[in-house]
């Protein structure tokens, strides 16, 4: 009775101190008891899974079998019956898992590479994914790394969007961290490497609030902040404070957009004079100041309500798209947003979907705009997208030039922190005049000399 007692009280402090360790530190009791508990699970059940989601393969194997035939002797009573064991070779057919590599634990999962059957290719692993993902009892399961004859699948236990905290900002130029994404990594968007974007989204989906991030990402940064907003102002008007320039109706983005034509020629000339490349090639000295354009509902831009608007609508398009042919060597940037980013707005908006090649697809209401977004990356990448939730704002899909794609939540940033942020840096907007014209900036001015001392010099007796 004593041994089962402290049997009883030594399994209770066991559980109550796995339950405070994974509690109050969780990383570590993911790695020490969790993840190899998992491991295990996987290994064991493996073939089970596969075979129910239909990846194993049929393969023809010969088996060795003994098979007994009885010999009779002769008919006579108490005649024992003679037995001859003949061997045979038997072809059968074994069902077959894909072989499962090593399982690398990370903090939300783990990552496992998988050989593939003959005969399988890596889109049977993404119809598979969600199969599996429930037979491993996880979140979610999606391939991120395909090689030749190999795939890479990740679980994720939990998801990693449903609370995203601030994330501190990089305090580099033309980097920004608007939020997470489904790895539990930092969401980086730099410039420099993916020099313009698309920001598609519905009304409540998280587009806006994204476009706030950025503008409080980077304020503190020496940059020029331009917006185009075709709302009557009521986006942006707001952060004026901090943009260089802004437009807010469909004439004054036809003259604004001449300016950065211009702008981004006046910077070509500056680097073929001096032998670069781009900008960057530069001197410090030399080098301009990076421009990051902000356009709020591009559709407003290519709508065409009659015919006398359509010179207007060609000279727009025309400017925006030269701006994005040539503005990544020369810094200047576009971030394009819109609620609706479809075909039927003219060939100017497949055209320069072309050139932005960075992709954010938040939750829509049509099924063109994400096919418009994220069509010509990766079907998978459209699915997921599509099956964003209402109650989820700032959920979205991220998609680069390389192909690869990932789920991202950017953290909340209110109108008023942004607002906050254009005030507080508002010394650092460059005049757009200065800007695009250095040479007819006006000259500093000249303080007057001192008045000259009417009397005489020290030590010198007056005239009196």
């Amino acid at each position: 009775m004593t041994n089962s007692l402290l049997a009883l009280v030594g399994l209770a402090v066991v559980a109550v101190g796995l339950w405070a360790w994974r509690r109050f530190h969780p990383s570590s009791y993911w790695y020490g008891v969790g993840f190899p508990a998992r491991a295990v699970l996987v290994y064991l059940t493996w073939h089970h899974v596969a075979s129910g989601c239909g990846l194993t393969r049929n393969r023809r194997r010969f088996r060795l079998t003994l098979d007994a035939l009885p010999v009779v002797g002769p008919a006579s009573r108490g005649a024992a019956t003679v037995v001859q064991h003949k061997r045979r070779m038997r072809r059968v057919d074994v069902e077959k898992a894909p072989h499962l590599g090593c399982l690398r634990p990370t903090r939300l999962g783990w990552r496992v590479r998988v050989r593939l059957s003959d005969g399988q290719v890596p889109a049977d692993y993404d119809k598979a994914a969600e199969g599996i993902a429930h037979a491993w009892r996880v979140h979610s399961v999606r391939v991120v790394d395909v090689r030749p004859g190999r795939v890479t699948l990740w679980a994720t236990m939990r998801d990693p969007l449903t609370e995203v905290d601030t994330v501190p900002e990089t305090g580099e130029l033309l980097r920004v961290r608007p939020g997470k994404l489904e790895n539990g990594a930092d969401w980086v968007m730099d410039f420099r490497t993916v020099p313009h974007v698309m920001n598609a989204g519905a009304t409540q989906s998280g587009k806006s609030n994204l476009a706030n991030a950025l503008i409080k990402g980077l304020a503190p940064q020496p940059v020029a902040l331009v917006g185009f907003d075709l709302k009557g102002g009521v986006e942006f008007t707001p952060y004026a404070p901090r943009l260089s320039a802004l437009a807010t109706t469909r004439a004054e983005c036809v003259i604004l957009l001449g300016d950065l034509v211009g702008e981004v020629e006046t910077r070509m000339a500056l680097c073929r004079d001096q032998g670069a490349r781009n900008v960057w090639k530069l001197p410090e000295e030399l080098r301009p100041v990076p421009i990051v354009v902000l356009v709020d509902e591009v559709a407003e831009l290519f709508l065409m309500a009659d015919k006398s608007e359509k010179d207007e609508i060609a000279k727009t398009g025309t400017a925006l798209l030269r701006v994005a042919q040539l503005g990544r060597a020369f810094a200047v940037h576009l971030v394009i947003c819109g609620q609706r980013i479809g075909s039927d707005l003219g060939p100017g908006v497949t055209a320069l979907r072309a050139q932005l090649s960075g992709r954010v697809c938040h939750r829509v209401n049509d099924p063109e705009t994400a096919n418009m977004t994220l069509g010509d990356m990766d079907p998978a990448a459209l699915d997921a997208a599509r099956a964003i939730p209402a109650e989820t704002p700032g959920v979205c899909i991220v998609a680069g030039a390389d192909g690869t794609w990932h789920r991202a939540r950017s953290v909340y940033v209110s109108e008023e922190a942004a607002e906050t942020s254009a005030r507080q840096y508002a010394h650092l907007a460059p005049a757009w005049a200065d800007l695009i014209r250095p040479d007819l900036a006006p000259a500093p001015p000249v303080e007057p000399p001192a008045a000259l001392p009417t009397g005489p010099p020290p030590g010198l007796p007056s005239a009196a």
